[in-house]
């Protein structure tokens, strides 16, 4: 669920229907690769861990980002 979760917002992204700057990528983003990192505590890949952890970070940072821009 969670690689699929992070599939649909690259497509949309790709397709130019969701910003990949926006909060609803990011987000799902962030939901899918934690999915994924709490799937690998069954069957752990060190691979696999590095590049989701990555990717979480990204999202997070991003949506960290735009919450701190919206402030006044």
């Amino acid at each position: 669920i969670g690689v699929a979760m992070m599939l649909v917002a690259y497509a949309l992204s790709a397709a130019g229907r969701v910003r990949v700057d926006a909060w609803p990528a990011l987000a799902v983003n962030l939901i899918g690769a934690g999915l994924v990192l709490a799937s690998l505590v069954f069957k752990f890949n060190l691979p696999a861990f590095i590049m989701e952890t990555a990717w979480a970070v990204v999202a997070l940072c991003g949506l960290i980002k735009l919450a701190l821009k919206k402030r006044p």
